[in-house]
This record gives structure tokens, C-alpha cells and sequence, in this order.
């Protein structure tokens, strides 16, 4: 079975003029001709039509197309596995820009609107949406979720800025807490994790104790998490969950 050029043209999703040019030099020689000389083409020269537009996509020069097609050593069979590849290291740059922007436009609508030396400057190497997608995708239809988008699209440079700052304060008074050897269920280091509670109260959204105590699991269950913590001081998450327990139980018990 042949196509003619238009046919090919349709399936391919390309001009009959690129088509007449990829004959013109030699890239694409249609393997038929009609009795009135006009170009049909076989499976084969679709199989290598599709080889071509891979390439191409790719970023390949028509030369050098030519050159890897034409490599009487090469197996049809290793073109696919490296066009798999390349193609697949695309996608994880195009989805990377795409999560990028995706971020961006979230920025844009929490009205975080700071140049990249203030991001540096408020947040230092924390980003604020960092699992913004993630986030979203647990929690979306929440209306912890909800009110937590609303108070953070009323929030200034300043407010991130002072917000901030009570991390790093309760990460130093924590860390200090585990140097100075309090266990979890001491008092110390409960009241330091109520403080904990009513951060995520105060800024984002009402935080009751049985999901403090989820949130808790989740800081030792998902290893960002836990490394976001133990960066304060190593230990910390799993310590932190414990306290977050003791907490609960002494104000709900």
C-alpha cells in the first residue's frame, strides 16, 4: 500500500512543500512513483518520515538527520531507545519550566510580588511554594486550604518577613530545648509544640489538635519534610511529632 503526498502531508501533520524539500535532498525519497510521476510512499517512508520529525522536534539540523538515518551500522531499534531519551529529558525540562511558571502565576496571585533579591532576602533558601502544587492537591478542597490562600493574599514583604523570623526563633529555642536533653513529653518541649500550633493558627488557617497530630506524622513520613526540620537540628522532626502527641493529649484528654 502507497500514500501520495498529500496523504502523508495529513498524517504527519506537514506541508507537501516540506515534503517535496525533504526529497529534494535526499533526505525523504518517496520509494513509488505513479504512472504520471507524482510521489507515493510506502510504510517505510513513514516509519522514516516519523525518524525525521523526532529529530527535528529535538533540535537536530537536517544534515546531521541524514547522516544518523543513513548510518549503515546504526539498528532501527537503537534510533527509538535514544529518541525515548532525549525525548523524556524534554519533558522533564518542559515540565520543570511549566511547574516554574506554575509557581510563578501562584506567586503572582498570593501577592508575593518580590524581585528575586527579596525572595532571597525574606526567605533565604526556604521557598514559601515549594509544595504549593502538593499542598493543593491534598488539601485543595479543604477549608483550611481555603482560608490559608485568603490570609496569604493579604500578606506584605513585611508580614512574610516577620513570619520568618518566628521560624527561625522557635527553630533556635527548639534546637535548644533538645541540646539541653527535655524529652518530648516534657513540659517544655509540649508548650513549644503548642506554639508550633498556634503559628499555623495565627498565619494560616484553625489547626485543632488531631490534625496537628497529622501534620505531625506527616514531618517524619515524608522525607522533605523531615529534612526541612532536621536541617534545624538533626532529630528534630521525629522529636517534634512526639511532643506534637504529648501536646494533643494533655489538652485533649
Amino acid at each position: 500500500m502507497s500514500y501520495s503526498v498529500g496523504q502523508v502531508a495529513g498524517f504527519a501533520g506537514v506541508t507537501v512543500r516540506t515534503l517535496h524539500h525533504y526529497d529534494d535532498i535526499g533526505l525523504l525519497a518517496p520509494s513509488e512513483r505513479s504512472h504520471a510521476g507524482h510521489r507515493r510512499y510506502s510504510d517505510a517512508d513513514l516509519d522514516r518520515l516519523q525518524q525525521i520529525l523526532f529529530y527535528r522536534e529535538l533540535g537536530f539540523p537536517l544534515d546531521e538527520v541524514a547522516a544518523l538515518l543513513d548510518d549503515p551500522a546504526a539498528d532501527p531499534r537503537a534510533h527509538l531507545r535514544r529518541q525515548h531519551e532525549l525525548l523524556t529529558a524534554r519533558i522533564e525540562r518542559l515540565r520543570k519550566m511549566a511547574a516554574a511558571v506554575e509557581q510563578a502565576m501562584e506567586a503572582r496571585k498570593m501577592g508575593i510580588n518580590l524581585t528575586p533579591e527579596e525572595r532571597f532576602e525574606v526567605f533565604g533558601d526556604k521557598d514559601p511554594e515549594q509544595y504549593a502544587e502538593e499542598a493543593e492537591e491534598r488539601w485543595g478542597g479543604t477549608e483550611a486550604y481555603a482560608e490559608s490562600q485568603r490570609r496569604a493574599a493579604g500578606y506584605t514583604k513585611d508580614d512574610w518577613k516577620r513570619m520568618q523570623a518566628e521560624v527561625a526563633d522557635w527553630s533556635e529555642r527548639y534546637s535548644g530545648l533538645m541540646a539541653a536533653g527535655d524529652p518530648p513529653e516534657s513540659e517544655a518541649a509540649m508548650d513549644m509544640a503548642e506554639e508550633h500550633r498556634r503559628h499555623i493558627c495565627g498565619w494560616f488557617y484553625e489547626c485543632p489538635y488531631d490534625m496537628h497530630r497529622s501534620l505531625g506524622e506527616m514531618y517524619v513520613s515524608d522525607e522533605r519534610f523531615m529534612a526541612f526540620y532536621d536541617s534545624m537540628r538533626p532529630g528534630l522532626a521525629e522529636h517534634l511529632r512526639a511532643a506534637i502527641d504529648a501536646n494533643a493529649a494533655r489538652h485533649t484528654s
